[in-house]
This record gives C-alpha cells, sequence and structure tokens, in this order.
C-alpha cells in the first residue's frame, strides 16, 4: 500500500506542476501583452488612415489655391486688364491668395508632422509585435518541453501504477480510493516509531498493542485520521 501511495503522490505531484509551470504563465504574461498591443498597433492604423486622408485633403487645398493663383499671375502678366481698377482688384486677390496660400502650407505642415509621428509609432508597434510574437513562440516551445517531460513521466507513473493496483484486492482498493478523496490524496501512511505519518500523532499504547497482534494481513486503520496504516520495520511495535 504504501508503495501504491508513493505512485499515487507522485501522480499528483506531476498533475500539479504541470498545472502550475511557470512557462505558462510565462505564455499566459506575453499572450497579454500582445493582444494589449494588438490593440494600440490597430489603433494607430485607424489614426495613419485618417491622417493620411487629412494630408490629401490639405495638399488638395493648396494645390486649388496655387491653381487659381497661377491663373491670376497669368492674367496680371499677359497685361490682358487694362482697366487700372480691375487690375488693381487682381492685385489684392493675388495677395490674399498668397497669405491663403501660406494658412493651408502651415496646415499642411502641421498635417505632416502629425502623420510622420504616427506612421512612427505605428511602425515601433509593428516591430515591437514581430518580436513579441518570437518571444511567444519560444515561450510555447520551452512550455511544450516541459509538458511533454511531465506527461511521460506522469504515463510511466500511471503505469506502474494500475500494474501494482491489479494485486490489490478490490474491496481494499475501493477503501483505499475512498480515503484518498477525502484525505488530501493520502490514503496509506507508515507508522513509524509509535506514530501515524499519515497525521504525525503517536499511537497510545492500547492501540499499538492492538496493531503488533494483529495478523499481517489485517487493513489496519488510524483512530485519529481514518487512514491505512502499515507497518514497517520502524513501527517500533
Amino acid at each position: 500500500m504504501l508503495d501504491l501511495q508513493a505512485l499515487d503522490t507522485s501522480g499528483d505531484n506531476l498533475r500539479n506542476t504541470l498545472a502550475r509551470l511557470p512557462e505558462a504563465q510565462v505564455v499566459s504574461d506575453l499572450l497579454q501583452q500582445h493582444q494589449a498591443l494588438q490593440g494600440e498597433v490597430r489603433d494607430l492604423r485607424v489614426q495613419v488612415t485618417d491622417v493620411t486622408d487629412e494630408q490629401s485633403r490639405a495638399d488638395a487645398d493648396v494645390e486649388q489655391v496655387k491653381a487659381r493663383q497661377q491663373r491670376d499671375q497669368s492674367m496680371v502678366d499677359s497685361g490682358a486688364i487694362s482697366d487700372p481698377k480691375a487690375l488693381e482688384r487682381m492685385l489684392g486677390e493675388l495677395e490674399s491668395l498668397s497669405k491663403r496660400i501660406s494658412d493651408l502650407e502651415d496646415v499642411e505642415l502641421e498635417v505632416m508632422e502629425r502623420l510622420e509621428q504616427l506612421q512612427g509609432q505605428l511602425d515601433e508597434g509593428e516591430s515591437r509585435l514581430v518580436v513579441l510574437e518570437e518571444q511567444i513562440d519560444q515561450a510555447k516551445s520551452a512550455l511544450a518541453t516541459q509538458q511533454t517531460e511531465l506527461k511521460t513521466k506522469l504515463a510511466q507513473v500511471l503505469e506502474e501504477r494500475a500494474q501494482l493496483a491489479s494485486a490489490i484486492p478490490a474491496d481494499l482498493m475501493a477503501l483505499y480510493e475512498r480515503i484518498r478523496e477525502h484525505k488530501g490524496g493520502v490514503a496509506a501512511a507508515a507508522l513509524r516509531r509509535k506514530e501515524c505519518l499519515g497525521c504525525g500523532l503517536a499511537l497510545n499504547t492500547s492501540d499499538l498493542a492492538m496493531i503488533a497482534s494483529a495478523p499481517a494481513d489485517d487493513v489496519l486503520r488510524c483512530e485519529e485520521c481514518t487512514r491505512i496504516l502499515v507497518r514497517t520495520s520502524e513501527s517500533g511495535l
């Protein structure tokens, strides 16, 4: 029974280790970072698209006013305007157009600077995504290696356990499983130096006398914790 308990304890430990692998936490943390960064990059892409459209409109506004300025300037240069008042109005309009172009170019420059800044942030975010995805792949590989190793060990333990359990009477196995379920996975404990190693309590004299006189094939129970007690050469009987 102690050999069976040792295998079950080993199996429980392996399962707990599998469920709490540090590599799994690393993967989880990296995936959370990746998800957050993906959101940032997605927002930046939208902003870059919006500002790119804004720049296109600003460029078009500048070109439109410049085209009008060029037409008006051509008329002035050609001498086609003979009326002094009309010429004065045209020169005034050219002055207004020059100021309008200057204002629009300021807007155009501001939009270009914003776009350049956003594009830089987007490029950086996308580069970080690539690095993060490489880290995730490496972390997943490390996790898979650990899981495979532990699952292989667990399979070996379960195979040994099945072989050992097949030689134990069914009623004793049923009792063992019931106790294991209610006692934190520990159903069988050695009696060592008059002490139950399951609960750590020393047995009284009468219990020890009863155990000492019991047949070798009797199933003994600890009166305190109800676990199956197994006599050994170190029981102190």
